[in-house]
């Protein structure tokens, strides 16, 4: 039997690679919807090409070929066996939280949904018993490594370390936007290219992986590791550690979260040799030249409102230099003040996450008119 699938952000980088992905196993997937943003020529052919009864586009005018709904309603219908939610920012959490209430299962690719309110999804998954499989490499490697949670006393999350892991602090300062998106290892959308850059993008993985393995932060480890071929491990409390490797390729764990939990063939990256690779690098974090991932780790042990003050700044800031209106490590000055100045809430509902994240955007942007 095909598994139902809609795509939320089917245009986007993992939107993109997800129908390859699908493309390689025809008889597996039955796709219900795809949505998109702005990008509705895209949007239009990839309807064309693979038939979904409905579809989303913020100009609904344009959608040619398909049923209109709102993300609401794609996200309710539970024809549906799974939703890939890859859509970038805030856009993210309230369709999740509706396909949760549906009883859907989620591939989860946007790293917004819990780190602005995992306190609030997870539990509502375990409640109706849905299953959140993570997209994200590092997650996705963490999510293979376990067998049961309870014996894991440690994960450890990789990082290539970016464009600037050897480069100066000087280097960073003075960094132009094609600088901070050349990444010499993924292939990914500009915002989450400039917080890999910056190791933000980390910061975001930490408090993800928080949320989904509910382990402690103290217990979350952030190790570099440029060839990016180990893309995360466990130590179980034996003291053995597990790890996922492979070479870098988002086919890999979009193809095992919307398949989980069984495994096929279909696109394979290249043979993995150890004897090719010859050698694999680790070693700590620059935690004072990526200042961003002390920050990130400091807010998630604060927790309730501090994380979502953190991300919207993170965001508004990354939008402003790939704008070229401020400079790169100004983005870290901008979220470290936005932190500093918030008051933390606790315990706080889905209408006030979206208040404060609103609130912090506007605020954000106010501080750099004033910078001009």
């Amino acid at each position: 039997m095909k598994r139902k699938i809609s795509i939320l952000g089917s245009t986007g980088s993992i939107g993109r690679q997800a129908l390859e992905v699908i493309e390689k196993l025809p008889d597996k997937f039955e796709i219900i919807a795809l949505t998109a943003g702005n990008n509705i020529e895209l949007l239009n052919e990839q309807i064309r090409k693979f038939h979904p009864k409905y579809a989303f586009a913020n100009d609904i005018t344009k959608v040619e070929g398909a049923k209109v709904l709102s993300l609401e309603e794609i996200c309710s219908n539970t024809e549906n066996d799974i939703i890939l939610v890859a859509v970038s920012g805030r856009v993210g959490l309230k369709p999740t939280i509706t396909a949760i209430n549906n009883g859907i299962d989620i591939a989860l690719a946007n790293k917004e949904t819990l780190v602005m309110a995992g306190d609030i999804v997870m539990p509502l998954a375990r409640e109706k018993k849905v299953n959140i499989i993570p997209v994200d490499s590092e997650h996705c490697a963490i999510h293979q490594c376990i067998k049961n949670i309870n014996d894991v006393d440690k994960l450890i999350i990789t990082a290539s370390g970016g464009p600037f892991l050897h480069k100066t602090v000087e280097d960073m300062k003075n960094a132009t936007v094609e600088q901070a998106l050349a990444h010499p290892k993924w292939h990914m959308g500009k915002k989450i290219t400039v917080d890999s850059a910056t190791l933000m993008n980390k910061g975001l993985e930490v408090i993800e992986a928080h949320h989904l393995f509910n382990m402690d932060y103290d217990k979350i480890q952030v190790v570099v590791h440029p060839q990016s071929i180990v893309h995360s491990a466990i130590e179980y409390v034996d003291g053995s550690i597990i790890a996922q490797l492979g070479l870098p390729s988002m086919h890999i764990p979009i193809q095992y979260a919307i398949t989980y939990p069984e495994r096929f063939e279909g696109i394979k990256s290249k043979t993995f040799s150890f004897s090719e690779i010859a050698r694999l690098d680790f070693e700590e974090p620059d935690w004072e030249k990526f200042k961003a991932l002390k920050i990130a780790y400091s807010c998630g042990r604060l927790g309730g409102s501090v994380p979502v003050c953190m991300n919207a700044a993170n965001e508004e800031a990354v939008f402003a230099f790939l704008q070229g209106k401020i400079r790169l490590f100004d983005i870290i000055n901008t979220v470290k003040a936005m932190v500093d100045n918030h008051k933390p809430a606790f315990n706080i509902s889905l209408d006030e996450i979206f208040e404060i994240d609103e609130e912090t955007r506007a605020k954000t942007r106010e501080l750099f008119l004033n910078q001009v």
